[in-house]
């Protein structure tokens, strides 16, 4: 069993900053890429940022420079620190992690979803 649980969403005016936190808990041998992904109403699901554990990290084109993905210390919890936030960022957050379990199971993980909504 593996769960990600997520922290850090909120209501903030534009301009402002959030950081959100997923943490990897449970049958985890090995955590291969940690990433964000995000919904707004009525929109497909799409990629925010994503990291290898020990590697590069890839952004959308529009989070480039204001946002920033990074893994913690002990490998199983990714931040994703946004600045300079737009309206246009409000959505759900995803975190997700594509890892290897100590018994055999899908290598890919979602996290619950926290709320980020960016209003004057």
């Amino acid at each position: 069993q593996v769960q990600l649980v997520e922290s850090g969403g909120g209501l903030v005016q534009p301009g402002g900053s959030l950081r959100l936190s997923c943490a990897a808990s449970g049958s985890i041998v090995s955590i291969y890429t940690m990433g964000w992904y995000r919904q707004a109403p009525g929109k497909q699901r799409e990629l925010v940022a994503t990291a290898i554990i020990g590697g590069t990290t890839n952004y959308a084109d529009s989070v480039k420079g204001r946002f920033t993905i990074s893994i913690g210390d002990a490998k199983n919890t990714v931040y994703l620190q946004m600045n300079s936030l737009k309206p246009e960022d409000t959505a759900v957050y995803y975190c997700n992690a594509n890892l290897r379990t100590t018994v055999p199971g899908p290598p890919l993980y979602w996290g619950q979803g926290t709320q980020v909504t960016v209003s004057s």
